[in-house]
């Protein structure tokens, strides 16, 4: 594999990039503060942009000066400001696996950002770094989730029962995967 870090991505309508210094506020604003986001996920929304911004945004920024890191903001070109963000989550370098996780501001739903946003990802991942296989995971109580990774080319490979915990409490957690070959022989 040849790790490159996260590096600027491009679609029709977004723009994935690094975070940047001022994206604590916009995060705090379209999704991080949100009860309706976090629901699924494994973290409280954030009380307040300062609260962000002294843990979780700062971890990002000095995380992603590794080349081995991926998280990646989504910019709504229309209004050039992150509305959710998309990355790795865990990689298994011995496997040439990566896990994806993604977080949508709700005023955003259901219009094919997310499924943009990942399908990129999926490219760079495998054309660029040289990942074998991409895998994602949702509780199935939040079948969006996994509508996104169909749509993306991820295979359902089952549900493991009560294997993760999000704000919900324990839960089961269905998983997807696609493999290189499969998006090869899918994007000829």
């Amino acid at each position: 594999m040849k790790h490159l870090g996260t590096i600027t991505l491009e679609t029709q309508r977004l723009i994935l990039r690094k975070t940047l210094e001022a994206d604590y506020e916009p995060m705090f604003r379209n999704w991080a503060n949100d009860e309706r986001v976090t629901r699924y996920l494994t973290w409280m929304p954030y009380e307040n942009a300062e609260q962000l911004k002294n843990t979780y945004h700062n971890y990002l920024l000095e995380s992603q000066k590794k080349q081995d890191f991926y998280d990646w903001k989504i910019v709504l070109k229309d209004i050039n400001e992150p509305i959710g963000s998309i990355g790795a989550v865990g990689i298994k370098e011995d496997i040439k696996e990566v896990e994806i996780g993604y977080c949508l501001g709700y005023d955003w739903w259901h219009k094919g950002i997310m499924t943009e946003a990942f399908k990129r990802v999926i490219q760079f991942l495998f054309e660029e770094v040289g990942f074998n296989r991409i895998t994602a995971e949702h509780d199935p109580r939040n079948p969006h989730s996994g509508d996104v990774m169909k749509k993306c080319g991820l295979q359902y490979e089952g549900t493991s029962r009560q294997a993760g915990k999000n704000m919900q409490g324990i839960c089961d957690l269905s998983r997807y995967a696609i493999l290189k070959e499969d998006y090869f022989k899918n994007t000829k």
